[in-house]
């Protein structure tokens, strides 16, 4: 949902410096690439140490660079059908290596089990969030339907993250398992509209 609303004030921040990093030589596949390394680096390195403020902004100065890499493909006139792959993939990788450190800090550090399930309801549910898309896609059908898409997902994570690094009480509780209710319903209305477009085309 935010994507929609969103691309199109982002796109006038991002489009100029998409442009300069091309003219600097820089091509989209290796923006989307720094930029997954550095997010799962980040992820794995900090909230597994419990350093929850730390991972946060890092992870989340990463994952911006993902803006780059469409705003460079724009600059050079298109993109290609091997970057749009590679930068899905490796938007899989990225949330899921999140979302597994996530978990691991809720288990090993915090050792808060429930909070933990919590966090791999996320991990799981935001990986088959994308696959119901892509299947669908593949099959001729469509669902871009969803409450949390991948925008909203990072940033609901993060926040909380962020806010109970520094100190607010329930913040990561509350994100995560906000995030868990509505990542399932995302994953029934994904499912609902290939259905219906399914339905359709029988019709």
């Amino acid at each position: 949902m935010l994507n929609i609303f969103a691309r199109a004030s982002v796109s006038r921040v991002t489009d100029p410096i998409g442009a300069w990093l091309v003219r600097l030589g820089l091509t989209p596949n290796a923006m989307t690439v720094i930029g997954t390394v550095g997010a799962v680096a980040g992820a794995l390195w900090f909230f597994p140490r419990g350093e929850l403020v730390a991972g946060t902004f890092v992870v989340w100065g990463f994952a911006m660079l993902d803006l780059l890499d469409g705003a460079m493909a724009r600059a050079k006139g298109k993109g290609t059908k091997f970057g749009g792959v590679l930068d899905s993939s490796c938007d899989r990788i990225a949330d899921g290596a999140l979302s597994a450190a996530v978990a691991w800090y809720c288990l090993a550090v915090a050792q808060n089990y429930t909070l933990g399930a919590a966090a791999l309801i996320c991990l799981v549910s935001g990986q088959v969030i994308s696959y119901v898309k892509a299947r669908a896609e593949a099959s001729g059908l469509h669902a871009d339907v969803g409450i949390v898409e991948r925008a909203e997902r990072l940033i609901i994570t993060l926040v909380g993250t962020g806010l109970f690094g520094l100190g607010v009480p329930y913040a990561l509780h509350v994100a995560l398992w906000g995030l868990a209710v509505l990542s399932v319903v995302t994953v029934i209305q994904r499912l609902v509209a290939v259905w219906q477009a399914a339905q359709e085309e029988i019709a």
